[in-house]
């Protein structure tokens, strides 16, 4: 495809730009074309965030994918809701979300084809149904999508900021606070692949959090999602020095208390992208995270 900028795209991202002429690609597939150069401007190579000029060439092609085949696998999901559009899960902790290359079976994924033929598309191959994450060691409740349509307007929900996500977590040390807000840009490290960092040059970010409950050397907290980055309640916690019990990745503190991260997803509430109805959804807490409360809270 090759295209001359109007006027009316002045100033416009070219991941954006791209995007509505290619509309069946979810936009982080485009960002990963402009990335490995399928996307060239004036014959030169940019990155997503490029504004496009009055006159630029955009050139771009879009990349053979190899055929994906994602095996289904019989596994015992937790459904907590589901209709002709949505399905609500309570992630298992330990459990991907999807298939990565390096690990193709036993995500959620392999489960959700395995029960569903039909689910959305717009994440790609590797992640039918999956309108947001939840790290490997993070339980909790996810929404997925069963068609690109439902899958779409959940997307644009998110984007607007407009879903509300709780979560539950164990830190360390004494939150002072009993209520704050986190805002603070985050961006991935520039040397360990799977780190994120806060930086002023990073995504804006925005975490709210409350005291729930005060033990001798750590805090049980909720924590409100504003903006969805990757890792970052793991990451703002650390920032404001009360990293996660567990989490290794953020904190070396050694720790007999947990295996992963203190952290699970309580809720989700959002706009049904159908009926227009406002839904929540609440999961009680997993075992491993009352257990660990109690032992924390006799251990006061």
């Amino acid at each position: 495809m090759k295209i001359n900028v109007s006027k009316d795209h002045i100033g416009v991202r070219i991941d954006k730009l791209i995007l509505s002429y290619e509309p069946t690609y979810a936009r982080n597939q485009i960002q990963q074309w402009i990335k490995t150069g399928y996307v060239l401007v004036n014959n030169m190579e940019v990155k997503s965030n490029y504004k496009c000029k009055e006159n630029d060439v955009i050139e771009w092609e879009i990349p053979k994918e190899e055929p994906v085949e994602i095996a289904p696998e019989p596994m015992s999901l937790d459904i907590v809701y589901e209709d002709d559009y949505i399905i609500i899960i309570n992630k298992a902790k330990g459990m991907l979300v999807h298939p990565t290359k390096q690990e193709q079976a036993n995500t959620l994924v392999n489960g959700l084809i395995y029960h569903y033929h039909k689910l959305s598309t717009l994440s790609g191959e590797l992640r039918p149904g999956i309108v947001h994450r939840l790290d490997r060691d993070t339980s909790g409740v996810m929404v997925i999508a069963k068609d690109n349509t439902t899958h779409s307007r959940l997307q644009e929900q998110f984007k607007q900021h407009t879903v509300k996500r709780l979560y539950e977590a164990i830190v360390y040390g004494i939150v002072e606070q009993n209520k704050g807000v986190i805002k603070a840009p985050i961006a991935r490290h520039p040397t360990q692949r799977l780190k994120r960092m806060v930086e002023m040059e990073g995504k804006e970010a925005e975490t709210h959090f409350q005291v729930l409950n005060r033990m001798e050397a750590y805090t049980h907290l909720q924590c409100e999602l504003i903006t969805g980055r990757t890792h970052q309640i793991r990451v703002h916690l650390n920032y404001i020095n009360h990293p996660i019990v567990g989490d290794t990745l953020y904190n070396s503190t050694s720790n007999q208390l947990i295996e992963g991260q203190a952290l699970y997803a309580k809720e989700i509430e959002f706009i049904h992208p159908h009926t227009n109805e406002r839904m929540r959804f609440t999961v009680k807490q997993p075992t491993y995270f009352s257990q660990l409360l109690q032992k924390l809270e006799r251990m006061s």
